[in-house]
């Protein structure tokens, strides 16, 4: 697959107590890095996993939305990547709800890939979902 015309997502949720108060932030970017669109909002009461997992189904909503179809999904949640990818089972029904959503997403995307990413390496999906955590709205 050409990364020439490969969309990065970076994803990631956050939750301020676990449930708490949760936000996500996505990252859409092209082959050299450059920001084209990014979400950055509250979700309301949520556990960290599910507001990971809120994340990835809006960023691929996002990219169905503008008909993106070959797409590169990065976030720092291992759980949800292996989960995803079936390395782990989902036991908890709130987030198979989001696996089974995400299953049938991802069928509309040419290339679909997950990857999991240290923490430090998804800084800007960190900083938009913690933009929408402090902001008053």
């Amino acid at each position: 697959m050409s990364t020439k015309d490969t969309t990065f997502v970076y994803c990631d949720g956050s939750s301020r107590g676990n449930p708490g108060p949760a936000a996500i932030g996505v990252s859409f970017q092209n082959n050299d890095g450059i920001e084209f669109h990014f979400i950055s909002e509250k979700i309301g009461t949520a556990t960290n996993n599910v507001a990971e997992w809120n994340a990835l189904s809006r960023g691929m909503e996002d990219a169905i939305n503008r008909n993106i179809k070959k797409i590169k999904f990065r976030l720092d949640s291992e759980l949800v990547v292996k989960q995803m990818k079936g390395e782990y089972k989902v036991k908890n029904k709130d987030l198979m709800v989001f696996k089974t959503k995400c299953d049938q997403l991802k069928n509309s995307f040419e290339n679909f890939e997950i990857q999991y990413i240290p923490r430090e390496q998804n800084a800007r999906a960190d900083q938009l979902a913690n933009l929408a955590q402090d902001s008053k709205e």
